[in-house]
């Protein structure tokens, strides 16, 4: 077989389908993401009822994907794409509803509308992850590392089709234009989010799914588990508790024993089977694969934006870094017959890192674009190769294992990347703010600490920050909802209220207040990435320790996946013992 053979007649409309999958879910991130603001203005949504909707998405796309991964082997690959097809498609129903319900129920109608569509949203694509990636690992055995990428380069692609087509619909007044208003558009934006949708059902339709390579290879569930093992298991576990704790705000203690509790049922499941160390090791990288990766790109834009004058430039960059790692995916093959998987994530790992000290220190638009190619060069390969990684050398564990490291990363950015830089930013901003003048900072202060992992800061009140930004228009417009909504509650009004208030008192020195602010929020984001640039460089440590491990054995090899049959023939031949593959 050579390298690049498939090993069913349909694997390329398979991997086709994948890729419109993920590109499916770039595109409604996308999209979803650029329509917040409509939803705000027509259904009277405040800010913190449009995080309510769009809250939880990376922690719940990782939750999906550990709980389908479990469950891929024995309901079927085929099975699992139809319920994501449904999950997506009902999505769009529900969210497509939302004018309607708002007409018949008000705001509390659209509120649900929206925020069961987003949830589904999620559902569909943590499903359609834990599939397309064994799914495409089993069909290219031979050469996964090139074709995961050219899987994952769906994602920044959907991210630029979505991007696009935010910046043709809304304008925002980029270049002086604007197509289309504002108070009709975003149903047409999601209605296209169905195309995709469409494309990857129809290409799905009628095909057969193989199974994993373990499934093929008749390694039993049980075994499967125990190639995740204990020690894999821990990482899952450790994130799962920090899930119960921030996301379901169970109390610490209770967050911590119902954590110990899923170790021990895996546990228990694998036979207290350890589990290979190298699979922990890569968990662990991945985690901070998901920190540095997912964790950072909304918060890039937003500076970039900052930087270059203009919001919309910031998002015009993602979408060009996103082309670059759309096309940069399709060359990962060629790159890795040079070198090795791990060899191409130790460079990346390396660019990553010098991305993002770069974006920490840019202060002009081409510094911005010159720092953001580097950095998009540098993360353009860290997931999809990770997967690649794992599946090569540990086959056995199906989609268990691949399933786990998706998961992973997930939930580190969910959990670590999001609210970490959020936290960094929150601290050096005070402190800037601080330094050059506490008056102001005692005036835009927040009420209450902020804490993440035991770290502890008081930052800048997102809302006053946000009055002083829009010079109050955000305030007094959700004011005058609140007014007319007859079930508001009284306490929300009267908190409103003294937002508004509070903005026309500081009115006299809003001006000078906002540069000192915009400068504190700014050196505050930039800190943050020089900080974060610190986990690629770990990884660059951690990638360079696996390579000098794996040429103490010999150099980087694909483990081969013998079938049982096949494996009790070569132990009576005495040429592999029952543990090896």
């Amino acid at each position: 077989m050579s390298t690049d053979e498939a090993l069913a007649p349909n694997a390329r409309r398979l991997l086709a389908a994948g890729f419109m999958a993920i590109l499916a879910s770039g595109v409604g991130f996308s999209i979803r993401t650029g329509i917040l603001t409509q939803w705000a203005e027509q259904y009277g949504f405040t800010q913190t009822e449009l995080g309510a909707i769009t809250g939880g998405g990376l922690t719940g796309f990782g939750i999906i994907i550990l709980m389908s991964a479990l469950i891929a082997d024995k309901v079927g690959y085929g099975k699992l794409m139809v319920t994501a097809f449904a999950m997506h498609v009902v999505s769009a129903a529900l969210t497509l509803a939302t004018g309607p319900a708002f007409a018949a129920g008000g705001k509390p109608a659209a509120f649900q509308c929206l925020f069961w569509g987003m949830f589904l949203f999620a559902v569909g694509n943590g499903i359609a992850e834990a599939v397309v990636n064994p799914l495409v690992a089993t069909l290219f055995p031979r050469n996964k590392t090139h074709y995961l990428n050219i899987l994952h380069a769906g994602w920044p692609a959907g991210l630029v089709v979505g991007g696009l087509i935010s910046t043709v619909f809304i304008g925002e007044d980029l270049f002086g234009w604007r197509p289309f208003e504002k108070a009709v558009v975003w149903q047409y934006q999601i209605s296209l989010f169905l195309v995709p949708v469409a494309l990857y059902g129809l290409m799905m339709l009628g095909q057969h799914f193989p199974k994993s390579e373990a499934s093929q290879k008749g390694v039993s569930y049980r075994n499967m588990l125990r190639e995740l093992g204990m020690l894999g298991a821990a990482v899952i576990c450790v994130l799962l508790g920090l899930f119960f704790n921030n996301d379901l705000q169970l109390p610490t203690t209770a967050a911590m024993i119902l954590a110990a509790g899923i170790w021990l049922g895996i546990s228990y499941a694998t036979g207290f089977h350890l589990g290979p160390i190298l699979l922990c090791v890569l968990l662990i990288t991945h985690a901070l694969v998901g920190y540095v990766e997912l964790g950072t790109d909304s918060w890039i834009t937003k500076i970039t934006g900052a930087i270059m004058a203009k919001k919309q430039f910031g998002q015009m960059l993602l979408v060009y870094t996103s082309s670059l790692m759309f096309i940069l995916r399709f060359f990962a093959g060629p790159i890795v017959e040079k070198t090795s998987p791990l060899g191409l994530l130790f460079v990346s790992a390396l660019l990553g890192t010098a991305g993002l000290t770069l974006l920490g220190n840019a202060n002009t638009i081409l510094f911005c674009v010159v720092a953001a190619t580097v950095y998009a060069c540098g993360k353009t390969f860290f997931w999809p190769t990770m997967l690649a990684v794992v599946s090569e050398q540990f086959p056995r564990g199906g989609a268990i294992t691949i399933g786990a490291v998706g998961g992973v990363g997930m939930l580190s950015a969910g959990l670590l990347g999001g609210p970490g830089i959020g936290f960094e930013q929150d601290h050096y901003s005070s402190e800037n703010l601080k330094g050059r003048d506490p008056a102001v900072f005692e005036r835009y202060k927040a009420p209450e600490e902020n804490q993440f992992l035991g770290f502890r800061t008081v930052g800048l009140d997102g809302s006053k920050v946000g009055v002083l930004e829009d010079n109050g228009q955000e305030a007094e417009r959700a004011l005058k909802v609140l007014q007319m909504e007859k079930a508001a509650k009284p306490e929300a009004v009267a908190n409103q209220q003294k937002l508004v208030d509070w903005w026309h008192s500081v009115q006299g020195t809003a001006q000078q207040d906002k540069e000192l602010v915009t400068e504190a929020r700014l050196h505050g984001s930039r800190m943050a990435l020089k900080l974060t640039s610190l986990v690629p460089a770990t990884m660059a440590a951690i990638y360079l320790l696996m390579i000098l491990y794996f040429k103490s054995r010999g150099g980087y090899r694909a483990q081969e996946l013998i079938d049982k049959h096949e494996e009790a023939e070569m132990m009576v031949g005495g040429v592999v013992g029952p543990a090896e593959y």
